[in-house]
């Protein structure tokens, strides 16, 4: 079954070139041209990946983004953007892009990036599907989470960043490599957006997020995970279901 790519573009021209290379590289390829009709295809049809241009009417792309996020909408999301400003890409990690083309881009540049983030999405499939510590209970394939019985709301990148500390407990897990396996990116503009999740996360799961139990600071470093909340650590395979 072909992979299937949202492609969400105002621009008739664009839109036509960018759709006639993928559906000739074998991937089915649904369109929009404005954000709300971009969340309605988008909460349907399910895609693999989200091809979304920052300039949109209706709703900017950037919008677009939060929302989807916002909706748990697992597909991921590769944002075209005229704007090559640190601060604009930055926003739009923030906001949950997984990647970034700036225009004017190639067709075979954009085809790299696309094959590149599906590569990482199909990787997850081999990954860890199931965690529990203490009273959370996180389930990254359905991306589910609860804290005492109650529905945790996490993004889709929040759920990425747990399941490596899942995968890593009790290991330093650095800013850049949370940048890498995370995002995708070796090298990135800046770690605040790191930082960023890393304090959602503690609103979300810390009994008090001033007083961090289970995610730890490692001064100049990064983070560290400590599923025990700083009781005896026992083994990491008691923490994960079957």
């Amino acid at each position: 079954m072909p992979e299937r790519i949202l492609l969400v573009e105002d621009d008739p021209a664009i839109l036509v070139g960018v759709q006639h290379t993928l559906e000739s590289e074998g991937f089915e390829v649904l369109t929009a041209r404005d954000g709300e009709s971009a969340l309605r295809l988008a909460a349907s049809a399910d895609p693999d990946l989200i091809i979304l241009d920052l300039m949109l009417p209706r709703l900017s792309g950037l919008e677009v983004c939060r929302k989807l996020r916002e909706r748990r909408i697992r597909g991921s999301i590769l944002m075209l953007t005229a704007r090559a400003a640190e601060q604009d890409k930055v926003r739009g990690f923030e906001a949950g892009a997984d990647d970034y083309v700036t225009k004017p881009f190639s067709l075979q540049e954009l085809l790299c990036r696309v094959r590149a983030v599906l590569r990482r999405t199909e990787k997850e499939e081999d990954r860890l599907a199931r965690y529990s510590f203490a009273d959370v209970e996180l389930d990254f394939r359905k991306f589910e989470a609860r804290k005492a019985g109650r529905p945790l709301e996490l993004t889709p990148r929040e759920f990425r960043i747990m399941r490596l500390f899942c995968e890593t407990p009790g290991r330093v897990v650095t800013r850049n490599e949370l940048l890498d396996k995370v995002w995708g990116y070796d090298v990135f503009p800046t770690t605040r957006t790191v930082d960023n999740h890393i304090v959602k996360l503690r609103k979300a799961i810390e009994p008090d997020p001033s007083s961090p139990r289970y995610i730890l600071s490692v001064r100049g470093v990064g983070y560290k995970f400590d599923p025990a909340g700083g009781e005896v650590f026992r083994n990491p395979e008691s923490f994960t279901e079957p």
